[in-house]
């Protein structure tokens, strides 16, 4: 399984980017898919996750209301919209895979998901 991002770039505060997370080799489609993103000098934290049988979408608090997550079964990948965006955002972005549908306890736990892409840069500058 391959998770392939893209989408990223440097952008001042306030603006936008869209990041696409396409999957190769197995598909996610009954699972979950999620964004992850690590800032130098911290831990990798969640930004946004996305499951099968779920109308629902979970965020991190430091993103909800300015990021949007959605998904494309029938292309198997997962965008995320970044909105109002602010220098704090700027970390290497990662998309993320479960081949299982995650519990909703563990949904932000970086365990939950198997596969992960090779991440992308987003640099917001103030």
């Amino acid at each position: 399984v391959q998770l392939q991002a893209s989408g990223g770039g440097s952008v001042q505060a306030g603006g936008s980017l869209r990041l696409s997370c396409a999957a190769s080799g197995r598909t996610f489609s009954r699972g979950g898919m999620a964004w992850f993103r690590q800032a130098p000098g911290k831990e990798r934290e969640f930004v946004a996750a996305i499951r099968w049988g779920d109308t629902n979408a979970y965020y991190g608090d430091s993103v909800k209301g300015r990021f949007t997550i959605s998904r494309d079964n029938a292309k198997n990948t997962v965008n995320l919209q970044m909105n109002s965006l602010k220098p704090e955002d700027t970390a290497l972005y990662y998309c993320a895979g479960a081949i299982n549908r995650p519990i909703s306890s563990a949904l932000r736990e970086r365990a939950s998901y198997k596969s992960w892409g090779q991440g992308t840069q987003v640099t917001v500058s103030s």
